[in-house]
């Protein structure tokens, strides 16, 4: 579902690295990117704008010359955009904007445009922002644009602006906090998430950057969406960090009733871990990007479910009225977790999804698909609501989203720290073992903590609780048998004086 994402999102990465070294001689020629005619901006335009839109039916996006669709991975690496040409390069502005070239998995150029006050010029597509080695072929270059841009700003090293965010690809969208590296993505709205009659991807087609003044240490970016179904305007308020924080707002305009909508939707990817290690001849130890769907719900219980890897597409529910937040997390940390020097799975960011409002009734949904290899994304995770956005109709969403390592959900229960699987060797049926963290709350007597277990077929057994010496916490084991079924929920918590004093562990065993 989102193969050819996921691979463009590597090729990115590439291309970023490359683009800070030297540019090619051809390349340093006097050159500053060229801007458009001032037209009026406002936020409340862009929303009229999506509106008229809505109202009208899909045309889709121009494409990008054949040619440039036509070429391979290995070829499209060969072209990079120069960092020296960025928009801002040379001023006191604190932020930068890279640009990348459409192509390949890109084939709708975006418009990029450049706000002051309530003025906006969109930025002119140059080849001549671009380097490239002499590998790469003389190409067309009427009707190109641009794919998507990154942002970059003085972020780790002092001096020195890095990356922190990157908008690319239909309506997707990523972001790190300090010291991370690039993993799970959002995207402003996922459309028919897992049903038999495929999947919709609307687009930004416009983005609107408003210039940061000297010292200001986030950005606002707009966005203009449109599908066959829905078009809609949104805006990020973006302030990195260690944990980089993005307020959005997203006005959406149906133009069918829109029955299985995901907001706030996050992707990300799943292999295996210490549930499944087994399905896989492989050196390291794990490898995801996540590990976890975190919930806090809206009577403010904390569910923690582990991500598993199907042979089977999975959807799950978490019905739900107001939740207080949610996220595909990453509690590993630490690169013995993973054993890859390269890929650096420990230093990926969880991403947690506050809304800022009431969401009313609906539920956090889970999609897990089969995958056997780690360059596919196949983990989905969004709000949607119980009842269908309507044709004709304005909705408005307000949420934050927390790129970092950890979720800023109150901590007044003892996190999941793993869960291990496997069959048992000396009796029937399979082992659950799970690693609680520390927690203030634990009772100096271990028996003075009741632990609860069900499920909703099979068997499960009794529970025993060690203490853990290498986390601090304490670990349950417990033996499940699914008899004959091919699908079995399970469920653990631990509490004392009537109280949780864990996350509510959830996991879904299939065949």
């Amino acid at each position: 579902m989102d193969m050819d994402r996921r691979t463009s999102l590597g090729l990115m990465a590439a291309l970023a690295s490359i683009g800070f070294a030297p540019a090619s001689a051809a390349g340093e020629e006097e050159f500053t990117l060229e801007f458009g005619e001032a037209k009026p901006f406002s936020a409340d335009a862009v929303k009229q704008l999506a509106k008229s839109m809505a109202e009208r039916g899909y045309k889709p996006g121009p494409r990008v010359p054949e040619e440039w669709l036509k070429l391979d991975y290995d070829t499209f690496r060969n072209i990079w955009f120069d960092t020296k040409k960025s928009v801002w390069n040379e001023t006191n502005r604190p932020q930068r904007i890279d640009l990348f070239v459409a192509g390949l998995y890109f084939p709708t150029p975006v418009s990029i445009n450049v706000a002051d006050g309530d003025q906006a010029r969109a930025v002119k597509f140059d080849m001549r922002a671009f380097t490239t080695t002499d590998q790469f072929p003389q190409l067309p270059t009427e009707g190109m644009g641009y794919s998507g841009f990154r942002l970059r700003t003085e972020f780790e090293t002092p001096g020195f602006k890095t990356e922190y965010a990157v908008f690319q690809g239909a309506s997707y969208f990523r972001a790190i906090g300090r010291g991370e590296t690039y993993g799970l993505s959002s995207r402003g709205l996922a459309l028919n998430t897992g049903d038999p009659e495929g999947e919709e991807f609307p687009e930004f087609r416009n983005f609107w950057i408003e210039a940061p003044e000297p010292g200001a240490t986030d950005i606002i970016v707009h966005a203009l969406l449109e599908g066959p179904s829905v078009c809609g305007a949104y805006r990020f308020r973006i302030n990195p960090g260690d944990t980089t924080v993005m307020d959005v707002e997203a006005t959406l305009y149906p133009r069918v009733d829109l029955d299985h909508v995901g907001i706030a939707a996050e992707t990300s990817m799943f292999l295996f871990d210490e549930t499944n290690r087994a399905m896989f001849d492989d050196f390291r130890a794990s490898v995801h990007d996540s590990d976890g769907l975190l919930i806090k719900n809206g009577a403010g219980e904390v569910l923690w479910r582990p991500l598993a890897n199907h042979k089977t597409l999975q959807a799950s529910f978490f019905v739900d009225d107001n939740p207080q937040g949610f996220g595909l997390m990453q509690r590993a940390r630490d690169l013995d977790d993973f054993a890859d020097l390269h890929s650096k799975y420990h230093n990926r960011p969880g991403l947690w999804v506050e809304p800022l409002e009431a969401w009313g009734k609906g539920s956090v949904q889970l999609v897990e698909i089969p995958t056997d290899k780690e360059i596919y994304d196949n983990i989905v995770a969004y709000w949607r609501p119980r009842e269908p956005l309507k044709a004709g109709q304005e909705y408005t969403y307000t949420y934050r989203l927390h790129w970092g390592a950890m979720a800023p959900t109150a901590r007044d229960v003892a996190p999941v720290l793993n869960t291990r699987m496997g069959k048992r060797v000396f009796e029937e049926g399979r082992i659950a073992a799970i690693d609680f963290g520390p927690h203030p709350d634990w009772p100096e007597d271990i028996d003075e903590i009741v632990i609860f277990i069900s499920s909703n077929r099979g068997r499960v057994s009794e529970g025993i609780l060690h203490r853990n010496p290498s986390t601090g916490g304490y670990r349950l084991d417990f033996t499940y048998d699914p008899g004959g079924a091919r699908m079995m929920e399970m469920r653990a918590q631990l509490r004392h004086n009537d109280q949780n004093i864990s996350e509510v562990w959830m996991y879904r065993w299939t065949a």
